[in-house]
């Protein structure tokens, strides 16, 4: 492939052969469906990395069975894809790596990467929420990451919460959240907004100076904020999507959390701090993870150019 030549989008699926992948593989199927676009399907089998002095870290290859296994998963969840989407072009991947990096090596910056909450491979590390974690903080394109639970959660987002704080993570989750409800008919966003975060003052420590913020003077920088964000944002391919305004007290992720047991879609951007940069996800973004019943698409700021 030639070094400008443009890599066909799709949408691309990690799966273990547990229910939270099988969850997971409904929704990107229904999605690639919507798209118009082909589904990839890995199966990661995280084999171990040998150490050697001499050739360097080399990764262990896997016995017989082991991929025997693999591939059978691979072929359930292809069969189970084309029951339910019989013209679906689906590619099926067998992956040495860990689940996470499989995932991010088949990744270009126009696919949409979806994965379970839980686990993705045979080595279950004890933070089961590791892989999708690792994969929102530093994927090329949006992740979006399928609770686990029961029923099926392929229904089109039509109704999406976003999360803003008038940040340039947040601008970028607004844009994604206008333009996905656009896709569909009726689509509609609820732009929800912590007061208790991103104000030009910190409230915490001023009453500590004799003098608290107005509860009005708070709410109408809210209001500003936000009015700003949308007019900035909205254009032509957006203008027809209803869009509801949500200024809350409560912490950020509790309030997108609530916001969106209503929803079809949850929308964040990664806002990721850190020494090691790239690495680390934004706590807002962790705690909606951890607690989000419908699918929740996060936003890696290596995947903040326009779609």
């Amino acid at each position: 492939m030639g070094e400008n030549e443009k890599v066909a989008p799709r949408v691309t699926v990690g799966v273990d052969g547990s229910a939270t992948g099988e969850r997971a593989l409904g929704w990107a199927a229904a999605e690639a469906e919507r798209r118009g676009l082909p589904l990839r399907v890995v199966h990661a089998l995280d084999m171990p990395l040998v150490m050697s002095v001499y050739a360097g870290p080399t990764r262990f290859p896997p016995t017989e069975e082991i991929s025997d296994q693999g591939r059978r998963v691979l072929d359930r969840s292809e069969a189970h894809v084309h029951e339910l989407h019989p013209e679906l072009a689906v590619e099926t991947v067998l992956a040495s790596e860990d689940p996470a990096k499989a995932l991010l090596n088949r990744i270009s910056p126009d696919d949409l990467l979806v994965t379970g909450s839980r686990g993705l491979g045979a080595a279950r590390s004890a933070l089961e929420s590791s892989v999708s974690v690792r994969l929102a903080a530093r994927a090329v394109c949006p992740v979006v990451v399928v609770p686990h639970g029961e029923g099926s959660v392929a229904t089109p987002p039509r109704r999406i919460v976003v999360g803003v704080d008038g940040s340039e993570d947040s601008r970028n989750a607004l844009g994604f959240a206008l333009r996905e409800a656009a896709r569909v008919a009726n689509g509609s966003v609820v732009v929800v907004h912590s007061r208790l975060v991103t104000l030009p003052f910190d409230p915490a420590e001023l009453p500590q100076g004799g003098w608290t913020p107005p509860e009005d003077l708070v709410d109408r920088w809210s209001q500003e904020m936000v009015a700003d964000m949308l007019a900035r944002i909205q254009d032509e391919e957006t203008e027809g999507v209803g869009v509801a305004v949500s200024r809350v007290d409560a912490d950020p992720a509790t309030a997108l959390i609530e916001a969106g047991e209503s929803a079809d879609m949850i929308v964040v951007g990664s806002r990721g701090r850190g020494s090691v940069r790239g690495l680390l996800l934004g706590s807002v973004s962790q705690g909606v993870l951890r607690g989000a019943t419908v699918p929740v698409v996060v936003l890696p700021r290596a995947a903040v150019r326009r779609r």
